[in-house]
């Protein structure tokens, strides 16, 4: 412990993201399939955000919060993939104490997601289940209020343990064995005592997470339940159609999360674990768009009108 420093006095300046260091031989082809899924991702949720923003059409609550769903897509991407980038072109893997812990503080925020998820949830549940009472529930104003308060929670969930991580002592070698910097492989740097860092951590990401994902989970039971009783398999199809994309999108993010944050940490998964981690911060956010605009006729036929147009003009 004599060669223990904390983060802000540390003259360790910097820490080395390893992350697919593992593979010499791809790192050209890596680089180019990521920025291809770069690209992409940030062309299709911006895309998302400004058909919602500009077609009246999509002025309802259910684009409303695909919007927001899209732009925190958009911040996901851009909180990960320069620097995973950066490090496939030039091989420097070294990133900043400061800026790895920025880098975890801003992708700790974005679990924003899980509250926006099931404020969609939510709204599913009352197109289906409270039709006759949608417009007066879902109106502008607590639109506007569940969005805020799905963002805000998000940025508060993880200003405690970014402060503490901040002070926490670390000595020995400073890799990370991961292509983020993310809590656990960021405690495993320190020599300290962090048992009970991790558990305040614990408990405050049950208590961020866990209640958007019983709503998500509790409104789904009601909304299959109600489907269920429709007599006709025409009505089913319809009520069902209405919620499969967002359905999908849930069980992908909650699936991954759930092997990266909730199984045990042991030898035989942690090289999953960098997999699946890669899924739900790189191949989410792509495919995300896909999903809702290729199961969506009314988002197909605007990107299709939008695009015609456009070839037209030029």
């Amino acid at each position: 412990m004599e060669n223990a420093v904390t983060w802000s006095h540390s003259s360790t300046t910097e820490v080395t993201l390893l992350g697919f260091s593992h593979h010499p031989g791809l790192q050209v082809l890596l680089f180019l399939l990521f920025l291809m899924i770069c690209v992409m991702t940030m062309a299709a949720n911006i895309s998302i955000v400004v058909l919602v923003v500009a077609d009246w059409h999509f002025h309802t609550p259910m684009y409303f919060f695909l919007g927001n769903l899209s732009c925190l897509e958009v911040c996901y991407s851009s909180t990960i993939l320069p620097r995973l980038l950066a490090s496939f072109l030039t091989g420097n893997r070294a990133i900043s104490i400061h800026c790895c812990i920025l880098q975890y503080y801003c992708f700790g925020s974005l679990t924003a997601q899980c509250c926006l998820l099931a404020v969609m949830s939510l709204d599913c549940y009352v197109a289906i289940c409270r039709p006759l009472h949608y417009a007066a529930l879902m109106r502008v104003r607590s639109c506007l209020h569940l969005a805020a308060r799905s963002w805000i929670s998000g940025f508060l969930s993880t200003i405690a343990n970014t402060y503490w991580m901040s002070g926490m002592a670390l000595c020995g070698p400073t890799d990370l064995d991961h292509f983020f910097c993310d809590f656990t492989p960021l405690l495993k740097l320190s020599c300290s005592d962090t048992s009970l860092m991790a558990l305040v951590t614990l408990l405050l990401s049950a208590l961020f997470t866990l209640p958007p994902f019983l709503l998500t989970l509790t409104s789904y039971m009601c909304i299959i339940t109600a489907i269920l009783r429709i007599p006709s398999s025409t009505g089913r199809h319809k009520a069902f159609s209405t919620c499969s994309s967002h359905l999908i999108v849930v069980t992908l993010y909650y699936g991954t999360i759930i092997f990266v944050y909730v199984l045990p940490d042991t030898d035989t998964l942690r090289p999953l674990n960098k997999l699946f981690s890669l899924f739900y911060t790189v191949v989410t956010p792509f495919a995300n768009p896909l999903i809702y605009s290729l199961r969506n006729h009314e988002v197909r036929e605007t990107l299709r009108r939008a695009f015609t147009a456009r070839v037209c003009t030029a």
